[in-house]
């Protein structure tokens, strides 16, 4: 009998105000988890990447072009910066 004297006040405590947080903490992570990008949302990023891949493809056909008018376009770049920091 002097065990349940001796948890009585620590088992209330712990269903008032620990499993109820617990709880809606266990709810809300589960719920962030499974959250996941909307359609609109896809389409977005579908066509951001698209963006992202066709710039990607206009940077490298300038630095052909550069590489071909000037070859040491990259080293001027490179010693300008340098001077500026000076």
């Amino acid at each position: 009998m002097e065990f349940w004297k001796f948890m009585f006040v620590p088992t209330i405590l712990f269903m008032v105000v620990v499993a109820p947080m617990w709880i809606t903490m266990h709810y809300r992570s589960l719920s962030r988890s499974s959250r996941s990008l909307s359609q609109e949302d896809r389409e977005s990023v579908e066509q951001m990447l698209e963006t992202v891949d066709k710039l990607t493809e206009r940077i490298g056909t300038l630095e052909s072009l550069l590489d071909a008018d000037h070859p040491d376009w990259r080293s001027q770049r490179g010693s300008a910066t340098q001077e500026e920091a000076s």
